[in-house]
């Protein structure tokens, strides 16, 4: 399991601030940011490095990216529908590699 808490970025400001308002200490192991639609990530003013998940429409992975460090921009993939950033390292940890297939699963918030 990559992650058990995914945050989605599916609006404009959403998807533009990303990780930019997160803390280091607050996005440790277990944590994910889904972004959607995307094909491609800065770390323009992030204080840390990330992971990045590039998918398909199928939540397969079609490219990698370990340990993006802050001010990077990551290449644009233009077969990708989505894009997850998770904390640096997961990648390794979980041994995650192109031609995989992730699955994520949202649940509906609570009123």
């Amino acid at each position: 399991m990559l992650a058990t808490q995914i945050a989605v970025a599916d609006g404009h400001w959403s998807r533009l601030l990303g990780l930019l308002p997160v803390a280091a200490r607050d996005f440790s192991r277990a944590r994910a940011l889904w972004i959607v639609p995307c094909r491609g990530v800065h770390t323009l003013g992030m204080r840390f490095p990330i992971d990045v998940v590039y998918l398909d429409k199928d939540g397969i992975v079609l490219y990698a990216e370990a340990h993006l460090k802050p001010w990077r921009v990551a290449p644009v993939r233009v077969k990708t529908v989505g894009v997850l950033e998770l904390p640096a390292g997961t990648l390794a940890e979980s041994g995650t590699i192109v031609g995989d297939t992730i699955e994520i699963k949202l649940q509906k918030e609570r009123r």
